[in-house]
């Protein structure tokens, strides 16, 4: 019942969520970088449901083209570490040896950083684009998928089937790729899962403090970095962006643990 829940509610935010990226991507109410002086600070109406920004810009159309950036730089962030971090995972725990060593010391070395402090200092090397933010974030969290990639491995390569494998002939290359990486989906698809809502926090961070998406596009750190001195005169501004990474990262968690419990009954605890 816990699972079925989770899922529905987890579901139905994160739906809004891509529905609003996706709308955004053709229509918004308004130009979300149209400055409109007369129309500065209007609270919300009929006409501005969200109100508006210190520049009369359309805070709703802000928001909607804010959530597009966020889910453009938190799928692509999740793909490329997805990718790197299982490539090195499964060579390592399926190869074992020095290459496992010498990779995984690096890896390790790595995760000794906090994820957001690594991808600051790539940030600061690469400079505030979007395609900069990716690169700095994918860095940062490929350690953790690699680790978490190899440990399953480790288990994996122990099999009767493994072994079958290898005694029919087939190279270690076609073993990885037709036995191992297959069996590696269960935890890699709950780690993306999780890691989105990592990425999207880390996202917003980055933009708080002015080293994501560079203004006037909208992001939802910078829309809540830009609301700093209006706190008390026009809290809406805070409040849009606010509750939007509140509720994105309350849907991608309930979703996360409904897959869990799915992938892994023993994991239920509901």
């Amino acid at each position: 019942m816990k699972v079925r829940a989770n899922t529905a509610i987890g579901g139905s935010l994160m739906a809004l969520v891509l529905g609003a990226a996706v709308t955004a991507a053709f229509w918004t109410p308004f130009d979300p970088l149209r400055v409109n002086l007369r129309a500065r600070l209007q609270p919300p109406s009929s006409l501005y449901w969200l109100g508006t920004d210190e520049f009369g810009r359309d805070v709703l159309s802000r928001v909607m083209a804010g959530a597009a950036t966020s889910v453009v730089v938190a799928l692509l962030t999740v793909a490329l570490a997805i990718a790197v971090g299982v490539m090195v995972g499964v060579v390592t725990g399926y190869l074992r040896g020095w290459t496992d060593r010498v990779i995984m010391a690096v890896n390790d070395a790595l995760l000794a950083f906090p994820g957001i402090l690594l991808a600051l200092a790539v940030m600061i090397v690469v400079g505030a684009n979007k395609f900069g933010l990716v690169l700095a974030l994918g860095l940062a969290y490929i350690p953790s998928v690699a680790r978490v990639v190899r440990g399953t491995v480790l288990s994996i390569r122990e099999k009767e089937y493994i072994e079958a494998s290898r005694v029919i002939g087939n190279s270690e290359v076609y073993s990885m790729l037709r036995h191992v990486l297959p069996n590696a989906v269960a935890p890699v698809a709950v780690l993306a899962t999780s890691m989105f809502g990592w990425v999207l926090l880390a996202e917003s961070a980055l933009s708080f403090l002015g080293l994501g998406v560079p203004p006037p596009a909208p992001t939802w750190g910078n829309m809540l970095a830009a609301s700093r001195p209006y706190m008390e005169s026009a809290v809406w501004l805070g409040m849009a962006p606010g509750l939007c990474i509140a509720l994105t990262l309350l849907g991608i968690n309930l979703l996360g643990d409904s897959l869990r419990d799915r992938l892994d009954p023993r994991m239920a605890h509901g």
